[in-house]
């Protein structure tokens, strides 16, 4: 057969070289005006560092640090320094418990009993029917336990998890929403069983090493060898303070991940599609998809509060993702959060692209504005939106909102009461196979709360048998705890405190 050669016009190839140096130099541009922007914007927002990268068509556009990892010091953020990934890390398990899906191990459908036959919810119909893919929905008719872990980080994995065996239904089973880190903890107990090997090796090895992850760790006591790394920051009375590191490594599935913009643009152009490395297929396209397909509708009141903002037509969640449409894309989404730090991963798979943003100070929103002003910059050539203004002023208005309930309640407050009892009577332990201990305490005639060694507040008094409890953790502000006595005796019988119900030991009575 004659082979046939087709000449290409000069000027043809003048074009296609100036349509690609100018697509270069757009992608450049767009690239400097949002690195001028998320400075500015963290000026605004008074944070003192952050990290970001941002990825699309496979390739990194920008994985850059912000400001210092710690207020007052010298040392700048760069796209090696580390953060806490925090609930961005639920996505991450998921991918770990397809990939032994594709292996044929586990199922999505599998009911959690297979795999964990002494696991246990306080309903007998749901402990039988949870299937794994229940323990990634938040939707499984429980209440949010996270006191389990944030209240006594001391706690073991598997006690939180036996724990659950008293975790009461909240709702219908999968009838509903409400946020669940410790099912995400039980679905890494269900990758341990069928792997063989903890969650913190898998995911190091099965998921982080193949990836080339190498500034990534799956809990906080596995990075503290790594010295470049940031500091959690709280604004306390109006001052930026450092705080100590909030541990996570009891709920490690859920939201102990730590990690580096570098690393994030890896992980962020995998779950874009890019599931073969090295000429090995990581996760089967089609086990991502189920990954990335929406299960269940979130009501958009509990959804992020930017959705009046943004104003999608639908929100709901995947396997580990948050999921709304914007601008007609869909967009998957999760925060993470733990006190003094916040993250925030967002991709429109659909083009290809990707923007995580590490921050070192506690629910500073920002991070909601830059993800949605990368969308509009990179993906629409739409510069013309100021949503760090946009943002800041609507969750200022949040903020000022939730003052004046606090000031609403404390407008209820009876003045001049005394407590019914002498402080002594009051004193005990408290306890709940749920919940756990509590110990009330006197000394120079004021009550005191220890949780544990960790975790404690003074307590004063509010009204009738009301205390005030103020945390020794001051960023936690203060909690109103009350004392509930026997109608009959007269006595203490337990108190309240956030919602839990602890009731008094036998033989700590005054």
């Amino acid at each position: 057969m004659k082979k046939v050669l087709t000449r290409v016009s000069p000027m043809l190839l003048v074009c296609l070289l100036a349509a690609a140096v100018y697509a270069q130099n757009a992608s450049q541009i767009n690239v400097d005006a949002f690195d001028k922007y998320a400075e500015s914007a963290r000026v605004a927002w008074n944070v003192p560092g952050m990290s970001i990268a941002i990825v699309q068509d496979g390739k990194v556009l920008l994985s850059k640090g912000y400001g210092a990892r710690e207020l007052g010091k010298t040392e700048k953020v760069d796209a090696e320094t580390l953060f806490g990934a925090m609930s961005t890390t639920k996505a991450m398990t998921a991918v770990a418990m397809g990939i032994l899906v594709d292996e044929g191990k586990v199922s999505w459908n599998d009911k959690v009993l297979k795999h964990l036959p002494d696991f246990r919810v306080a309903d007998p119909y749901v402990t039988n029917e949870l299937k794994v893919r229940d323990l990634f929905t938040h939707n499984a008719g429980l209440g949010n336990a996270d006191f389990l872990w944030a209240w006594t980080p001391e706690l073991s994995a598997d006690e939180i998890a036996k724990r659950m065996q008293y975790a009461p239904q909240a709702y219908s089973f999968r009838g509903g929403y409400t946020y669940q880190n410790v099912m995400y903890l039980v679905a890494g107990k269900v990758i341990e069983r069928v792997s063989g090997v903890s969650w913190e090796k898998f995911m190091a090895e099965r998921v982080f090493g193949v990836l080339g992850m190498k500034a990534t760790f799956p809990n906080l006591s596995l990075s503290r060898s790594y010295q470049n790394r940031s500091r959690a920051h709280f604004e306390i009375a109006k001052k930026v303070e450092v705080i100590p590191e909030m541990e996570a490594d009891s709920i490690a599935a859920a939201g102990a991940v730590w990690s580096t913009s570098d690393d994030m643009a890896k992980w962020m152009n995998f779950n874009l599609g890019n599931t073969t490395v090295n000429g090995k297929e990581i996760l089967k396209p089609a086990t991502l998809a189920e990954i990335l397909r929406p299960q269940i509708v979130i009501p958009t009141a509990q959804f992020y509060p930017t959705t009046r903002l943004t104003k999608p037509h639908w929100t709901t969640y995947g396997l580990g993702w948050f999921q709304q449409d914007y601008r007609g894309e869909m967009v998957n989404m999760h925060t993470g959060s733990l006190d003094g730090r916040t993250a925030i991963v967002g991709l429109i798979p659909d083009k290809k692209f990707g923007i995580y943003v590490f921050g070192n100070i506690d629910h500073v929103e920002v991070r909601h504005a830059l993800m949605f002003k990368a969308f509009d910059l990179f993906l629409f050539g739409d510069n013309s939106r100021d949503w760090s203004t946009e943002a800041k002023t609507m969750y200022d208005e949040i903020t000022a909102a939730t003052e004046k309930r606090r000031e609403t309640v404390k407008g209820f407050r009876v003045h001049n009461t005394q407590p019914r009892l002498p402080l002594e009577a009051y004193v005990g332990k408290y306890s709940d196979p749920f919940y756990g201990s509590m110990d009330v305490t006197i000394a120079n005639g004021k009550l005191s709360l220890k949780v544990n060694n960790e975790l404690t507040a003074s307590l004063d008094h509010w009204q009738h048998d009301t205390f005030q409890a103020t945390w020794n953790k001051r960023w936690w502000g203060e909690d109103l705890m009350a004392f509930q006595l026997n109608p009959i005796t007269g006595k203490v019988d337990s108190l309240t405190l956030s919602g839990a119900v602890l009731k008094r030991q036998a033989g700590s009575q005054k």
